[in-house]
């Protein structure tokens, strides 16, 4: 028994320097993968994209091919139901999002100096802060103007990056096309190299990762545009300004797991302070109130226990991807995530059974 241990640690140690000295002999030879990075790097908008909309679409696209739809009908009913989509959102939400965004951006340097007097005046009232934080205060009011330079910076960047963002986009469509056209061919394409044992091992792993993302995928979708939809009545019905663009920016930050409706809310809370402080706990008990809709009866239905993520876990992930990746790991560290964690599992899984039957 001590032997067998012995050996066991012995095998464990071997493969610890083993990857160890993989990974080093990768870092030296790096300069060899860096045409594959660039070339992904280049397809990863289209083809991330044109995936979303894939498992988006792909429901509809099996509902239509129940009534005997050809798959190129589908797809071309799909296509005509987003340009139809694409036109409603051109015709009814932009303009008003767009006249609402126009506002407050003429409105933020108002609200920057009205920023700047209640500081003042808090550092005028010494009886009101802390000694603690005058050295803070004085900081941030003699570098006001440093960070407002670095923010239009920081839009310039963003702006030169959307441009090439926008190209990229223009490939998603043809990419959708061919995804829904020859998605499913793919595991049957591959599987035919293999083995019977592994080719059906490829397959339920094929099928394991497809619902994971699946999930997913639709799951956080329809979780934002619900949170999105909540968040707007509520704005309207408190009668915050600008409530289409804040709703809109709740929705696109609910895609990110966890984190997202905490980020939701800190434009909606500052323009409703500068309004009227007591909207802000307005804003912050329709956010609670939404949050609570969405965590007990969208969310449950919708995703169910599909990802079976602990919120520790998502934390962490959110923490680490934020810091290594900045805003598309904070999107994409979840999904990543799940999808290894099906992989492993799968794997543990056929290692059980061959134990079992050997």
């Amino acid at each position: 028994m001590s032997n067998l241990i012995h050996k066991r640690w012995f095998q464990t140690l071997v493969a610890a320097i083993l990857v160890s000295l993989l990974i080093l002999l990768l870092n030296k030879i790096s300069f060899f993968f860096q045409p594959f990075v660039t070339y992904i790097g280049a397809i990863a908008v289209p083809l991330i994209g044109g995936g979303i909309l894939f498992y988006l679409s792909r429901p509809v696209l099996h509902l239509l091919e129940k009534y005997r739809i050809s798959r190129i009908g589908s797809i071309v009913i799909i296509f005509l139901l987003y340009i139809l989509l694409g036109f409603l959102i051109v015709q009814f939400i932009a303009p008003i999002a767009q006249e609402q965004f126009t506002r407050l951006a003429n409105n933020l340097p108002r609200m920057i100096e009205m920023l700047g007097e209640t500081i003042t005046y808090w550092q005028q009232n010494q009886g009101i802060i802390p000694s603690e934080f005058d050295g803070t205060i004085e900081n941030v009011i003699n570098n006001l103007q440093t960070y407002l330079q670095d923010a239009s910076k920081i839009v310039i960047n963003v702006i030169s990056q959307l441009i090439g963002f926008v190209f990229a986009l223009v490939l998603i469509p043809f990419f959708l096309f061919f995804m829904l056209k020859d998605g499913e061919k793919l595991t049957p394409f591959i599987s035919q190299f293999l083995s019977k044992r592994a080719g059906n091992s490829f397959r339920k792993w094929a099928h394991s990762v497809d619902q994971t993302l699946q999930a997913f995928i639709i799951g956080q979708m329809t979780v934002s545009v619900v949170v999105g939809l909540l968040l707007l009545v509520g704005y309207l019905i408190i009668g915050l300004p600008y409530s289409l663009t804040l709703a809109l920016f709740a929705m696109l930050m609910n895609v990110i797991p966890f984190v997202g409706p905490f980020l939701a809310v800190i434009p909606a809370a500052l323009v409703a302070f500068f309004q009227d402080p007591i909207l802000v706990v307005w804003v912050a008990v329709i956010m609670i109130v939404a949050q609570q809709i969405e965590g007990n009866f969208v969310s449950p239905n919708v995703m169910g226990k599909a990802l079976s993520i602990h919120p520790l876990t998502i934390i962490t992930l959110i923490l680490a991807a934020g810091g290594l990746a900045g805003f598309l790991g904070l999107i994409f560290a979840i999904p990543a995530y799940a999808v290894i964690k099906a992989t492993i599992s799968h794997f543990y899984q056929e290692w059980i059974d061959q134990r079992e039957q050997t």
